[in-house]
């Protein structure tokens, strides 16, 4: 056997083993990891393969139900499979809210194809006054679509809760005065209405992040969920012996008929 022979065989030989271990090193763990989470609940232990793992349960927020502009009764729980995007502001506000209402609305544009992804909410924090004509007239002055963008008022305190308790919006915005909810951010909800990020609505940066994150987030899966090729790591090595061992034989086989020739 001369010495390409010896090399290809080896090679034949050594191909399959590297790359089982390879495959096996990289994907024994892995997972689709959520890009990032912000409010936990509470952590809990459970075993995993004979080991015992801490897992963080992540905040989900509670179902909220509100009068939108078109004054249908609508409820985050209307909303499944989709991505949320949430912010504050009340229609008289004469500062922020028509600069956040501007950058919400380069954002529906920006998902005008995809909308059945992503629904926007702005919340009033000014119940009392607006109205549901006085939510419609905000609307349409940025000619907004009403299916997908949700301009709505509610209970007062229930609003309130909402924002403090469940969004955290005095952690996303720790100036934020608790007695009057006016902040420039935008709160990113998965689909599982877990709180994902906060964004100045004012920050272009920002702004391009959130676009960004909204169809990564629809792409994921459950962080506990393993990679595919997991499922196939104990049949690798068969496998791997499996093309090693036709390589060889093609190579003697191969071998064979040029000596015959």
């Amino acid at each position: 056997m001369n010495r390409k022979s010896i090399l290809a065989l080896l090679l034949a030989i050594m191909l399959p083993l590297v790359s089982y271990l390879l495959v096996k090193h990289y994907s024994k763990d892995a997972v689709h990891m959520p890009r990032r989470y912000y409010l936990p609940d509470s952590v809990v232990t459970r075993e995993q393969n004979g080991k015992i793992v801490t897992d963080t349960v992540w905040h989900r927020v509670r179902n909220i139900h509100f009068t939108n502009q078109l004054g249908k009764q609508v409820s985050l729980d209307d909303l499944h499979g989709k991505m949320l995007v949430i912010d504050f502001f009340f229609t008289r506000c004469p500062s922020i809210c028509p600069g956040l209402a501007r950058s919400m609305k380069r954002l529906q544009d920006a998902f005008v194809k995809n909308d059945s992804l992503v629904q926007f909410i702005s919340i009033s924090i000014d119940p009392e006054h607006d109205s549901v004509p006085q939510l419609r007239k905000f609307a349409d002055r940025y000619n907004v679509n009403h299916d997908t963008w949700w301009m709505v008022t509610g209970d007062k305190k229930d609003i309130y809760d909402f924002a403090l308790q469940e969004l955290k919006a005095n952690v996303a915005d720790p100036g934020v005065d608790t007695a009057f909810i006016h902040t420039e951010n935008f709160f990113l909800l998965d689909t599982n209405h877990i709180v994902r990020g906060f964004y100045n609505g004012f920050d272009s940066t920002k702004q391009q992040q959130l676009v960004e994150d909204i169809p990564l987030l629809m792409l994921e899966k459950d962080k506990k969920a393993p990679s595919v090729l997991r499922d196939f790591i104990p049949i690798l090595p068969l496998i791997f012996i499996g093309i090693g061992m036709v390589t060889i034989i093609t190579l003697i086989l191969n071998r064979n008929k040029n000596k015959n020739s």
